[in-house]
């Protein structure tokens, strides 16, 4: 019976173990920008995250509530690599401005349909 009890265990654990290892998870930066939405009223709160292939990368995509506000791209080591559009000419930071141009496989990832 003790030796059941044992096998059990370790077949848990080990299942346990692999879930947390999910290959599609989330960048904790992503996960903290989503989480953040609830959080705080008057902060840039995402309504949408995509992600997306960009120059040979997975990159997190983050829109934001009004077109004032620059979006934010992301790697998957939670690099903020550009602001594609927004901002006061609606054109983001300039430094990804093939951005919309040759992103691929695009997925949604998250939408907050709270508002």
């Amino acid at each position: 019976m003790k030796n059941i009890i044992i096998l059990i265990s370790i077949f848990l654990i080990n299942a346990s173990g692999c879930k947390s290892k999910k290959a599609d998870t989330l960048p904790d930066c992503v996960q903290e920008i989503i989480e953040g939405v609830s959080s705080d009223e008057y902060s840039r709160q995402p309504i949408k995250v995509y992600q997306y292939t960009y120059n040979d990368e997975k990159v997190f995509y983050i829109t934001y509530k009004c077109c004032d506000i620059p979006s934010s791209l992301y790697n998957e080591n939670c690099d903020e690599i550009c602001s594609p559009d927004g901002g006061i000419t609606g054109k983001g930071d300039g430094k990804c401005a093939d951005f919309f141009d040759t992103r691929s496989d695009e997925k949604l990832i998250w939408e907050d349909k709270s508002k």
